[in-house]
Order: structure tokens, then sequence, then C-alpha cells
């Protein structure tokens, strides 16, 4: 795709919709089912990967990746963090929509989708030290709200989503702070929207050209 105005498709993200999802993400509510992720080399090559319940992880373990987790909705929204929307050109058949979607709705059980993804996005991440990807698989049961802003115990949908951090390692087999990421699909106006992406940068002048390229088809 040519070179496009950013401005023509970043969508305005309400603050309020990231602080409703990232109060669910605590290692008592555990809105998180299912974490994989891949352990990748200088060279790009995966060295090692993992696809485990979330819900049997100890509760250091839950607290240190929910923080990780978090990185990405809990950041400065409309900087930090911005809401694309996804051209049906990049909606078809073998996209990486579509890859992306198989990974929402199988909750990251299937492997083979998984590795798929870790290579398109190590094709799309030129890093000279050793990173990990890691997918984060939730599920939110989105109560009612009344005028008064109260919440209904009810669920008016349940919203499955995924999480992505990518990013340098701090240590052996330990991730650092992510330099990207993304919520798919966004969550916008209390509901799924399989038509936005929500991109995180660390640094927003620093901009990750190859991954954003791969998810908007848009070069900045």
């Amino acid at each position: 795709m040519d070179k496009v105005n950013e401005s023509g498709r970043v969508k305005m993200i309400n603050r309020e919709d990231m602080l409703e999802l990232t109060r669910r993400m605590t290692p008592e509510r555990a809105c998180f089912t299912r974490l994989a992720g891949a352990y990748v080399t200088e060279e790009g090559e995966i060295e090692d990967t993992f696809n485990i319940n979330f819900l049997k992880l100890d509760g250091s373990q839950k607290a240190k990746n929910i923080r990780l987790a978090k990185k990405v909705p809990f950041s400065r929204t409309n900087d930090q963090l911005k809401e694309y929307t996804i051209p049906a050109s990049m909606k078809g058949r073998d996209s990486i929509f579509q890859l992306l979607t198989a990974m929402v709705e199988c909750r990251l059980k299937n492997d083979a989708l998984l590795d798929v993804f870790y290579e398109q996005m190590i094709d799309a991440y030129p890093s000279d030290s050793p990173s990990a990807i890691f997918v984060f698989s939730g599920t939110y049961d989105v109560p009612l709200r009344r005028a008064d802003r109260e919440y209904f115990e009810e669920s008016e949908e349940v919203y499955d989503f995924i999480i992505c951090t990518i990013g340098p390692l701090s240590g052996e087999y330990e991730p650092g702070n992510p330099e990207f990421g993304f919520l798919y699909p966004a969550f916008r106006f209390r509901s799924a929207d399989a038509d936005r992406i929500d991109i995180y940068h660390a640094d927003p002048g620093k901009i990750q050209e190859g991954l954003m390229y791969k998810l908007t088809g848009m070069r900045l």
C-alpha cells in the first residue's frame, strides 16, 4: 500500500473504555484465560515457544504477566495508544486479520496459528538483541450500565480479545518493557469492533514502521 496520511485512518480512543477494561486485569478477576509466546534470538530465529493456561499460574506469575499486558491498554491514549481503521484490502483470505480473528476465536488454543503469527511479527520487527513476543487471550463479560453509570451484574456482551506485546528481553526468558503492542479487536463504545485495532508504541516518536505496515498497510 502506498504512503497515506495517518490522520485519515486514526480514530480517537475513549479513555474510559480502556480504564474499564484494565480494571478487570487483576490477579483476582483474571480476565485472561491463556498466555502464549515466543522467544526470539538476535538473528531473528525462534528459540523457544510456550502456550499455557493463564489461570494455572501462581499469584506472582499472574501479577507479573498482567503488568506486561496492561502496558498496552493502560498507556497514554491517543498518544502511545492509537486506534486504526482496518481497510477491507487487509481482511481477505490469508490476510493478517484473518489470522488474528482466528486467534481470537480459538482463544490461542491452536499452536499452528501462533507459529504463523510469530513468523509474521518477526519478519516485521528488526532487532539486534534477543526479544519476546507475548500474546494474551482475554474475555470480558461487559456488564449493562445504567444512565447514572452504575453497573448491573448481567452481561450485555462477551468481549473476546487478544493483547500482544513485543520487545527486548531484560534477562534470560524475562521480557522487558514492550516497545510495541496491540489490542484486537478494538474495544470501542464498550463493544468489540473488528474493523479497528488499537496499536501501542512505547515511544510515539520512534514508530515500528515494519509492524505498522504489517498491521495497517500504512507506510509512515
